[in-house]
């Protein structure tokens, strides 16, 4: 599990050059009120701190806050708003904690003043699509960024999930959306991708998608984001998405043992002690 990529060995994010030769815990924050596993948990500003600190102290990596859900079917949010819900919180981790934040945003000028209040890598589920300005963004404040797939919106995407190859198609998606953010300015080493588990893709594809993990990190270092899902939740029978751990969890330790540089969670303690045990038995 801690063989990576030899091209792959840390990603620069602003200052900071986070090292890739072990799998990175990214712990979730939503800043929101409509979430799909935990929405409403953590919108209260001084709720939404506490929780990042108590993921920081159970091992994160990385913290990716954001301030828009992005579940199917749920409306845009302002960007005023969106700002309103994430920067405060952004603000006062970075004034107590120097965990690197990431803002999971699919707008240019959230991502932007995220970056300026302490922000140092933008996570974006429309790389480039969803705002042409966000390649401006990435490449003058030297943010690192994910690149994750989506077809449509989060407003449509369920429908649009007709693939001939799906694997085939989004490593190719994901190349080109590579390519572009070269052409843009931006490094290399400034860039992660997801295939965007969940996100346009119905069960059979997130798997087969899953299964190709190893294939992946050959176009850029990985991030794989399944935490509570959906499609979980119809692979194991199980509605209530915090009620997922163990099958988040499997796939995230599984995912790194196939060359994933990052897993995005919500259990950020269980995922880290999973890791931990698999590493020291493999060593």
């Amino acid at each position: 599990m801690d063989e990576r990529s030899v091209q792959f060995r840390e990603w620069q994010c602003r200052e900071r050059r986070l090292p890739l030769t072990r799998p990175l815990v990214m712990g979730i924050v939503n800043v929101t009120p409509d979430s799909f596993s935990d929405g409403g948990k953590w919108f209260d500003e001084e709720r939404a701190v506490a929780h990042a600190l108590e993921l920081v102290e159970e091992g994160a990596d990385i913290l990716d806050i954001g301030g828009e859900s992005t579940q199917r079917g749920i409306a845009p949010v302002s960007e005023d708003e969106e700002c309103r819900r994430v920067l405060p919180v952004i603000r006062r981790v970075t004034a107590v904690s120097d965990v690197p934040i990431s803002v999971d945003t699919r707008n240019a000028a959230v991502a932007r003043e995220a970056v300026a209040v302490g922000a140092c890598i933008v996570n974006d589920v429309m790389p480039f699509a969803g705002d042409v300005a966000m390649a401006a963004v990435v490449r003058e404040t030297g943010a690192g960024m994910v690149a994750m797939h989506m077809r449509g919106t989060p407003q449509d995407m369920a429908g649009l999930t007709g693939y001939d190859d799906v694997v085939g198609e989004v490593e190719e998606e994901l190349r080109k959306a590579l390519v572009f953010a070269a052409e843009q300015g931006i490094a290399a080493g400034q860039m992660v991708i997801d295939p965007g588990i969940g996100f346009a893709k119905d069960t059979a594809q997130n798997v087969a998608l899953l299964a190709a993990t190893e294939r992946f990190t050959r176009l850029a270092p990985v991030l794989i984001g399944v935490s509570r899902k959906r499609f979980i939740g119809e692979l194991c029978n199980e509605p209530v998405p915090t009620e997922r751990v163990g099958g988040s969890v499997g796939i995230a330790v599984w995912c790194a043992m196939h060359g994933a540089a990052v897993v995005r969670v919500h259990d950020v303690k269980a995922t880290r002690q999973a890791l931990t045990v698999v590493q020291a038995l493999m060593a």
